[in-house]
């Protein structure tokens, strides 16, 4: 399988991980969010109980521009001109 083949298929994983991630920034406070993730504070942070809406727009956002991306790169003009 070419470059060309996977792109989309990895455009879709990454994009289905942030509409996952969007939603654990809708549902937990900042203090219950992992360590990993952008905008994890401690128990004692003044922001704690804080819910990243905008961090979970963004991510959604980026995950319907990678799912756009992988429409438009599977779509028959893409498989016709790949074609020999």
């Amino acid at each position: 399988m070419s470059l060309r083949g996977i792109a989309p298929i990895a455009a879709v994983v990454v994009g289905v991980l942030l509409v996952l991630l969007a939603g654990l920034y809708l549902l937990e406070p900042a203090s219950s969010l992992p360590a990993v993730v952008p905008g994890h504070v401690g128990a004692t942070d003044p922001e704690h109980a804080h819910h990243h809406v905008k961090h979970a727009i963004a991510a959604f956002a980026v995950a319907l521009a990678l799912f756009a991306y992988a429409w438009f790169n599977t779509g028959p003009a893409a498989s016709e001109a790949a074609a020999p």
